[in-house]
């Protein structure tokens, strides 16, 4: 299965776990965001790993 879409949801604590995993699709203001116009495709292992990673489990991804 292909990553088409990753989000994050509410309650994101600002640890910057994801961006030090996957900095090519997130990035740190304050919270955590997602890059817009990413290729998700070419980064899949590092998202997934960025989701399992999360301490609060609000990184998504479909």
């Amino acid at each position: 299965m292909a990553i088409t879409k990753v989000w994050i949801e509410e309650g994101c604590t600002g640890c910057g776990l994801s961006e030090a995993i996957c900095p090519d699709v997130f990035k740190m203001d304050g919270e955590a965001y997602v890059i817009d116009g990413v290729d998700f495709s070419k980064y899949e292992k590092d998202i997934i790993e960025a989701a399992e990673s999360c301490p609060v489990e609000v990184i998504k991804y479909s």
